[in-house]
């Protein structure tokens, strides 16, 4: 299990989506998966106390909602993912990620069904999708578990 699919988490329905996916290719593909959440950073707070008490705040919340997602994941599919949580712009903090490392098989992002999938989805789909060393894979946030079975 070399290769890793890098999934994009978040409390959104169609990140868990997209983990549901994600981890049912790699058991297919006998790969494993990465869970990376990204805390963005707080505007600028002029008591920097209150700032880093804001942010650490929004960490442990991120934390116990991935861990709830995780932990359903893994009794669904049997896969237990790595979790990397870090803080920053999620653009950067991506790209940070892919370009460090050589085991990343593609990115899976999970897109808002509707005219918006995300700021993210955007991104990665579109200026920033040739710039990467492996696949996107889109994951629709509306697909069902039945759908997810069939095309994983």
């Amino acid at each position: 299990m070399d290769q890793h699919y890098l999934v994009i988490v978040n409390e959104s329905d169609e990140a868990k989506v997209a983990l549901r996916f994600a981890a049912k290719r790699a058991r297919n593909t006998d790969r494993g998966v990465e869970v990376l959440a990204i805390v963005e950073p707080q505007e600028f707070v002029s008591w920097g106390g209150v700032q880093a008490a804001i942010e650490e705040e929004d960490m442990h919340r991120v934390e116990a909602a991935i861990a709830v997602t995780v932990g359903e994941i893994v009794e669904a599919s049997g896969i237990k993912p790595t979790i990397t949580i870090r803080q920053g712009d999620p653009v950067k903090v991506i790209k940070e990620i892919i370009g460090e490392r050589d085991d990343i098989a593609a990115l899976v992002l999970g897109a808002a069904p509707g005219k918006n999938p995300g700021p993210i989805v955007k991104h990665f789909t579109g200026e920033g999708a040739g710039d990467l060393p492996c696949p996107v894979l889109l994951v629709p946030g509306g697909m069902d578990d039945e759908r997810i079975e069939l095309l994983a």
